[in-house]
C-alpha cells in the first residue's frame, strides 16, 4: 500500500491541542529531550552540544570583552598622558610658545594646549645603575590640568613642583631606583655643555616632590615631569618650547580639526595625531581582535554540528514514534516543528547560560586572574608585558547582542536538516520495517 492510499483511507484526526508550536508539540519535543535509559548516547551527544553552545559564547563574551577594555584603558592611558595631537614649528623655534597655545585652545573641540619640553636623560637614585627616561618640562598650571597625573599622586603633592622645587616621577621609577618622595634624583642628559675638551654630559641633581601612578607600567617607569622653566635650562632651551600637545573633545574627530588648528596657530607647523603615533599598536589590536573573534566562533560552530548529530540519532531512534504520530493525525509540519524545538532549546538554553557566564566572569575578571596567579603561584597578566597594572574587561553591548544572534541562528540553521529528515520520514514505510 502507498502513502498516497494510505493517507487517503486513513482519516485525519489532530492530536489535542494540534496546531503551530501547540502544546502537544511542546510536550514532545520536551519529552525527547529527556534522557532515558536506552537513549543515553542521544543524550550525552545533546549535553555536549549544550555545552559546547554555552562556553563558545561565554568565551566570545569574555575574550571580546578584554580585548575592548584593554584597547578602551591603553587609549586612556596613552592619551591621559600624550595629547591627541602634536603641534611642531618649521620654520623657527616656539618664542611665543605661550601665545599659541592660547591661540590654539581658542578653536573649538579642543581642551588642552600645553607647551612642552623634551628630552632623553639617564636617571639614577639610590640603588640599581639606573634607567634611561624621558623628560617631560611643562607648566605647574597645565600639569595640574592633567587629571591622569595630578589625580593620581601616591606621594607627595605638586605644590613644591609648583613653586619649581622638585620634579615628579613616575611610582615604578621610584621603587626601581629606591626612592621616596624627597629624596635626590641625579639625571644625566648627553647634550651638555660645551667646553674646550669638547661637548660634555649635563648632570644635575633634583628633590622628588610628587610621585605618580598612571596605571600603565610604561609609563610609570620612564616618565619625569619637570618645572618648564627648569626643564628650559636643563636642556639649553631657553625661552622656547619644542611641541604644544592638544587634547581635545572627540580623538576620533582629529582630522576635521587640522584646517581651523593651522589656521588658529598663524604659522607654519606640522601637526601628527595619535592615530599616526600609535598606529601600528592600535592596527595589531585590531587584528588580533578580529583574529580571535573568528577562531572562537568555530566553537560554536562545532557545537551547532554536534547538534545535528545529536537530532539526526534522535530521529533515526524514534522513527516508529514519528510514524505513530503521523497515523493520528500529525502533519509534516507538526512533526518538523517538534524537532525544531528540540534543537532550538539546546541552542536557546546554551546561548543564555553562555550569557549569564561570560557577564559573570567579566564582572569578575580581575579577581579570577588574582585567584589563578595565586592557585599558579605565577605572575599572570604581568603589567611589564602588558603595559596594565590589572586586567581590564568592557561589555559592548552591540557585540553582546551579536554573539547572541550568531549563536541562535547558527543553532537554528543546525536543526533544519534533522527535521525535515522527520518530517520526511514515511509512516508505512517506518512501521513496516520494525
Amino acid at each position: 500500500m502507498s502513502t498516497a492510499v494510505a493517507e487517503e483511507s486513513v482519516p485525519v484526526r489532530k492530536p489535542p491541542g494540534a496546531g503551530p508550536f501547540s502544546g502537544f508539540e511542546r510536550m514532545v519535543a520536551w519529552r525527547y529531550l529527556r534522557s532515558r535509559r536506552k537513549e543515553t548516547v542521544i543524550s550525552v551527544i545533546a549535553s555536549i552540544s549544550f555545552v559546547g553552545i554555552m562556553l563558545g559564547v561565554a568565551t566570545l563574551i569574555i575574550v571580546m570583552a578584554v580585548m575592548n577594555g584593554f584597547r578602551a584603558e591603553l587609549m586612556d592611558r596613552i592619551l591621559g598622558i600624550n595629547g591627541h595631537l602634536v603641534v611642531q614649528p618649521i620654520d623657527r623655534s616656539f618664542e611665543d610658545y605661550a601665545e599659541v597655545a592660547g591661540r590654539l585652545e581658542g578653536v573649538p573641540g579642543v581642551q588642552l594646549a600645553i607647551p612642552l619640553i623634551e628630552g632623553q636623560v639617564f636617571a639614577s637614585g639610590r640603588v640599581s645603575a639606573g634607567t634611561g627616561a624621558l623628560v617631560r618640562g611643562i607648566r605647574a598650571e597645565d600639569l595640574t590640568r592633567l587629571p591622569s597625573v595630578s589625580e593620581n599622586i601616591k606621594h607627595g603633592s605638586l605644590v613644591n613642583f609648583a613653586a619649581g622645587e622638585g620634579i615628579a616621577v613616575g611610582s615604578r621609577m621610584a621603587e626601581r631606583l629606591g626612592l621616596m618622595q624627597g629624596d635626590p634624583i641625579t639625571l644625566i642628559a648627553p647634550e651638555g655643555d660645551v667646553t674646550p675638551f669638547g661637548t660634555t654630559p649635563r648632570q644635575k641633581t633634583y628633590p622628588i616632590a610628587a610621585i605618580f601612578e598612571v596605571g600603565m607600567s610604561e609609563i610609570d617607569a620612564a616618565i619625569i615631569y619637570m618645572p618648564m622653566e627648569e626643564a628650559q635650562l636643563y636642556f639649553n632651551a631657553e625661552g622656547i618650547a619644542h611641541s604644544i600637545e592638544l587634547f581635545v573633545d572627540d580623538p576620533d574627530a582629529v582630522g576635521q580639526m587640522r584646517p581651523a588648528i593651522e589656521e588658529a596657530a598663524q604659522r607654519q607647523i606640522i601637526i601628527s595625531d595619535w592615530r599616526q603615533r600609535n598606529a601600528t599598536f592600535f592596527s595589531a589590536l585590531q587584528v588580533e581582535r578580529n583574529v580571535m573573534f573568528m577562531i572562537l566562533t568555530l566553537i560554536v560552530l562545532v557545537a551547532a554540528l554536534n547538534i545535528i548529530s545529536g537530532l539526526i540519532m534522535l530521529v533515526k531512534d524514534k522513527g516508529r514514534d514519528i510514524a505513530i504520530l503521523r497515523t493520528m493525525g500529525a502533519t509534516r509540519a507538526a512533526i518538523m516543528r517538534i524537532f525544531l524545538m528540540t534543537g532550538a532549546a539546546i541552542g536557546v538554553t546554551g546561548t543564555l547560560a553562555g550569557v549569564i557566564l561570560g557577564i559573570i566572569v567579566v564582572l569578575n575578571v580581575e579577581s579570577i586572574r588574582q585567584f589563578f596567579s595565586w592557585l599558579s603561584g605565577t605572575r599572570i597578566f604581568d603589567p611589564e608585558l602588558y603595559f596594565l597594572s590589572q586586567l581590564p574587561a568592557r561589555m559592548d553591548a552591540g557585540e553582546t547582542i551579536s554573539v547572541v544572534i550568531m549563536a541562535l541562528v547558527l543553532s537554528f540553521f543546525a536543526t533544519l536538516l534533522p527535521a525535515w529528515r522527520a518530517a520526511k520520514i514515511d509512516p508505512v514505510e517506518a512501521l513496516r520495517y520494525e
